[in-house]
């Protein structure tokens, strides 16, 4: 690998040239009407943070939109029912920094947001988001820095939406096979049989 690694900016510029001039006009530091739709029409998002113990890449999903939108500059994030893990929400109580990847089935462009995040527990915010009575814990707020999008290629190439590439399900590891392969003592069979009512009965 000697002598084939990039280490600088430079080295990386004279590689790959610069950006054409549509992908840095298209980057704006507000919710555009067109960025809005967007976004609005996403049921899915990665979020990405980091922190002391390092970075982190957390899926977020709901019905309808995973985000709402506050004013066009800023976007709410409901934190529902998970793994207390509170990956993400550690993070962002420590580095406010984070970015977000907005995906649209059957759509190939993404949206990204760049931004800051706070934690709110105020009533009124979280009671916005109650579904079927239950309101989230808490909701991020995240103040836009920048939201662009991001092209369709890596999509395009991936096949995506492609029905064709649909998976069959039981020819890959289970939730609770993938548990045991870290940790042996763990009941797998137990833990796939109780999954499926489990969580329908803890999505919010």
């Amino acid at each position: 690998m000697t002598g084939h690694t990039i280490t600088t900016l430079d080295q990386l510029t004279s590689l790959y040239g610069s950006p054409g001039d549509t992908s840095l006009k298209k980057v704006a530091d507000t919710l555009t009407p067109a960025y809005r739709r967007m976004i609005e029409a996403a049921p899915f998002i990665a979020l990405a943070s980091c922190g002391p113990e390092g970075l982190d890449c957390s899926p977020r999903g709901d019905r309808g939109a995973a985000v709402t939108v506050i004013d066009d500059r800023t976007v709410a994030i409901p934190d529902r029912r998970g793994n207390r893990r509170l990956d993400t929400l550690r993070n962002l109580v420590r580095d406010p920094r984070c970015a977000m990847l907005f995906l649209i089935p059957g759509v190939n462009e993404c949206i990204r947001i760049n931004g800051t995040a706070v934690l709110s527990i105020d009533p009124d915010l979280t009671a916005r988001f109650e579904m079927g009575g239950i309101p989230p814990t808490s909701v991020i707020m995240v103040t836009i820095d920048e939201v662009y999008f991001q092209c369709a290629r890596s999509l395009i190439r991936s096949r995506i939406w492609d029905p064709e590439l649909h998976r069959d399900r039981g020819s890959l590891p289970s939730a609770g096979e993938m548990t045991k392969s870290a940790f042996d003592a763990f009941d797998a069979i137990a833990y796939d049989a109780e999954l499926p009512d489990r969580q329908a009965k803890t999505l919010y």
